[in-house]
Order: C-alpha cells, then structure tokens, then sequence
C-alpha cells in the first residue's frame, strides 16, 4: 500500500470516529477507536509504540510514545485540544525523525469539524496540505 493511500484510509477512518464520537472526549478513546477502524480496514496498527532518542552510539529510553504506528511508515499523533500548537508539530516532527519514518498525521479530535484538525507533516519537508486537499 501507498503512503498516501495509508494516510487517506487514515483520515477517512479518523473522520468516521469523529463523526460517531464528536468533539469532547479523552484522547484515549478516540485512539482505541481509530485503533479498531484501521485494524478493521485491514492495516497493521501499533499504539503507545516506545521511542528511544539516539544519540551517538547510546540509546536513550526516556518514554517517548508514538500514538499510533500504521504500517510500520506512517505516524498518527492524536490530540484533544482547544487548538493545535507549533510544539504539537514540533513533537510529531521530532518523532518523524527519531524513527525514520517519513510522514506524519497530528489529529485533533476537538474541534466541530475534523478536517480543521488534520495536518500532514513529512520529515525533511516540513507540513504538507493532508490528503484529498484536507488540511
């Protein structure tokens, strides 16, 4: 599967969670939510994935937390938040390189609709409109 078929199944499936769910709620259950809408849709899905800082030769284990892994390529952060901040993208991007995996999805959950709280970041590139024109 294409990154961005994953990350379009990604939003497609965030945005029926949120639809069902609405704004309000904790991050934790729209995770566990999402979790099982990507698992259903068939795709590999790793939730509270560690996250080692590297450096040098050491790694460091200081319980970093990916969200969700999709595919083992894409990373999902989830947020519950009155808005997103540049320190939100700033972690994802963090997280992009500490993993090596190219593209990111920040979700925030509160917010009336969804599609105002997509972003698509990609490591190296900075962010990126989301999927099917959503940002």
């Amino acid at each position: 599967m294409e990154t961005n078929d994953i990350t379009g199944t990604i939003v497609d499936a965030a945005m029926k969670v949120h639809t069902t769910l609405g704004p309000g709620l904790l991050e934790s259950a729209y995770e566990a939510c999402l979790t099982y809408e990507l698992r259903d849709r068939g795709l590999n899905v790793q939730s509270q994935v560690g996250l080692p800082v590297v450096y040098g030769e050491i790694h460091i284990d200081v319980g970093y937390r990916v969200d969700l892994l999709v595919e083992k390529s894409v990373i999902v952060e989830l947020k519950a938040v009155t808005a997103l901040l540049a320190i939100h993208e700033a972690q994802l991007l963090s997280y992009l390189r500490l993993s090596g995996c190219h593209v990111g999805l920040l979700l925030n959950f509160h917010v009336p609709r969804l599609k105002d709280g997509i972003k698509r970041i990609i490591n190296g590139h900075g962010i990126l409109p989301s999927p099917r024109g959503r940002s």
